[in-house]
């Protein structure tokens, strides 16, 4: 099982409060995982999330991304995701690393991701979930990680 992000939360919990259903766990760059948000980063997205526009989801993308180039086809997709109706997502606490230890488990952040500390959050796994694989992947931020870091990606999945 994987996930990215938000996708890495729910990920977490389904692995920990269903031991069994995931043979390994791969979080790429998880958010409220293993550790908190920056709150810097909450303000400078906070007009994204309570109005969303294109060009306000754009403008977060770009500054989280350092500049990086991102994909046209993407983009237009985030921009078409402004005008969806708007649901909260379902947050809630951490998941409890205990039941995460049963299996292999693959963690990788990206370094130059704003939302958190990626060193920090990098040690905080390591703390929770010792047999772990924790990777920090240089010149990669949070929302380009999909896009930038492909092969990367592609080999944290694939290695046994």
């Amino acid at each position: 099982m994987a996930g990215h992000s938000y996708g890495a939360w729910i990920a977490a919990h389904h692995a920990a409060r269903h031991p069994g259903r995931a043979a390994r766990l791969v979080l790429l760059d998880p958010t409220q995982v293993f550790g908190g948000l920056r709150p810097g980063y909450v303000l400078r997205a906070l007009p994204m999330l309570v109005r969303p526009t294109p060009a306000r989801i754009r403008g977060f993308l770009a500054w989280e991304s350092g500049g990086a180039a991102l994909d046209p086809t993407w983009l237009r997709l985030q921009d078409e995701a402004a005008g969806f109706p708007t649901v909260r997502p379902v947050t809630g606490p951490r998941p409890d690393p205990a039941p995460l230890r049963r299996l292999p488990v693959r963690v990788a952040f990206a370094g130059g991701a704003r939302c958190h500390d990626p060193a920090r959050t990098a040690e905080a796994v390591r703390a929770a979930l010792p047999d772990a694989r924790v990777d920090v992947l240089p010149g990669v931020t949070h929302h380009a990680m999909p896009l930038t870091a492909a092969d990367a990606i592609t080999r944290l999945l694939t290695e046994a």
